[in-house]
């Protein structure tokens, strides 16, 4: 574009000279032909780009950590005119989008569709645009632009590793004692009778007692006192640590096959965690919830980030959703410890239920928020995120060996470990027996 500039340029500069100096009437023709050329590429560029339309769609709005995000993009020339070419800017804030291609030759009234293939590697919400779209003249005299605003947001959420087992918390068995909190769902715990109220689904209803009283009765249940798995999740900001890492490192897939993986074959490449303990206690709080919520038990969790938050038990899908779109915000600017956590919430957990610790903390907070837990019959694990292994400072051992007197099972994880084996190896080495943890003896090395 830039000969044509050039070529214009000559044009109008060599008329001008050429009428001044000589008069003749071939340099005016000249300077007129620069000047037209000036007018018809301002209209040709404003007639081309004011049509222009574009519109993006996905089939899904939500997505994990790691996943290979499609989105259809299609642009639209309304005008009759030929456009040469058209620039497509995606300007999402999502990390390494796709999705910007330059078009050419587009016929008026024509669309253009293709499809962008992006790796997700940050979790949160990201605004699927502004698109820009940019075209111009044959000459490359004048671009125009015009911007679309994004009407939609993709939301990331946390990388979930399947776990093959994990160590069940004992809680209280069956046959002990039944938590006295009414339930929503049906459990196992029938507590008694009332009479039906409008929205008590069919399922509840008690025939033998209707046709006893002559009027609708519906069965009221207690919560299994099994059932309560509960994540405490650790986001104050002075226990988190990131370790530094080249650029170099920072990237685990080598370009030529993520382009091959994503573009070609579609395919997901391998996905490695940051080297941030903040990162691996979202990603090990979300795997631990969709496995436990896939052993039917439920689960609620406790944060406190930017806010503190507070699901409560369930056991559903939803309930996972909703786990997983909370982990998908949690950042470490939190100024409640984990023995606050425990402080404020551990009195309205019912006596047996689990309570899942997920830290980097080697704070004596810690050991303060497992006796607080023990000291209210709940049932304490620790997964302790070895903080020296991110470029923290050591006191893991100290803390693990603390927990060991305490008979608290712990679970160590290291920088760039499995984690789905290492939450599963962890499990190996407990045993539940008489409604208490034992940690099972080292086998014996062979020589």
């Amino acid at each position: 574009m830039r000969s044509g500039r050039i070529l214009v340029t000559l044009l109008i500069g060599l008329g001008v000279i050429g009428a001044i100096v000589t008069g003749q009437e071939a340099y005016s023709r000249l300077l007129y032909l620069g000047v037209l050329i000036v007018l018809v590429s301002a209209a040709w560029t404003w007639l081309v780009t004011r049509p222009l339309r574009v519109q993006r769609t996905t089939r899904s709005l939500r997505a994990n950590v790691g996943d290979m995000f499609e989105e259809h993009f299609e642009i639209h020339n309304a005008s009759v005119l030929l456009n040469l070419w058209i620039e497509v800017a995606n300007e999402t804030t999502i990390p390494g989008a796709a999705g910007s291609r330059l078009l050419t030759l587009v016929g008026g009234r024509q669309k253009r569709t293709y499809t962008a293939r992006s790796w997700l590697t940050r979790r949160g919400a990201f605004p699927l645009g502004p698109t820009t779209l940019t075209s111009g003249d044959p000459f490359g005299l004048f671009r125009d632009r015009r911007q679309f605003p994004a009407h939609e947001s993709l939301i990331v959420l946390p990388n979930i590793f399947e776990i093959p087992s994990f160590l069940s918390p004992p809680g209280l068995l069956p046959g002990g004692q039944v938590i006295r909190r009414k339930a929503s769902d049906v459990t196992p715990h029938a507590s008694g009778v009332r009479e039906y109220v409008p929205g008590d689904p069919m399922k509840r209803i008690h025939w033998a007692t209707t046709a006893r009283r002559g009027q609708v009765m519906v069965k009221e249940f207690e919560q299994d006192p099994q059932a309560e798995v509960w994540l405490f999740v650790d986001a104050q900001e002075t226990v988190h640590y990131q370790k530094e890492s080249s650029a170099a490192e920072a990237s685990s897939v080598d370009p030529l096959l993520f382009k091959l993986d994503a573009f070609l074959l579609g395919r997901r490449p391998d996905f490695h965690l940051p080297p941030s303990t903040l990162e691996y206690a979202v990603t090990i709080s979300a795997s631990l919830a969709h496995y436990f919520l896939g052993q039917n038990r439920a689960v609620g969790m406790i944060t406190s980030g930017r806010a503190y938050t507070m699901i409560p038990a369930e056991r559903s899908e939803r309930q996972e959703g909703k786990i997983l779109e909370t982990l998908a915000f949690v950042e470490a600017e939190g100024a409640l410890s984990l023995a606050g956590l425990v402080a404020a919430q551990g009195r309205g957990l019912p006596q047996g239920s689990s309570a899942i610790l997920v830290t980097p903390s080697v704070s004596s907070e810690l050991l303060a928020a497992v006796d607080d837990l023990q000291r209210r019959h709940l049932r304490p694990v620790v997964v302790l995120i070895m903080a020296e292994t991110f470029g923290g400072p050591p006191g893991s051992e100290r803390i693990i060996a603390s927990l060991g007197e305490r008979r608290v099972p712990v679970c160590p994880i290291y920088c760039d470990a499995d984690l789905g084996m290492a939450l599963a190896s962890f499990s190996a080495a407990y045993h539940v027996q008489d409604n208490h943890v034992w940690q099972r003896p080292p086998l014996p090395h062979l020589t």
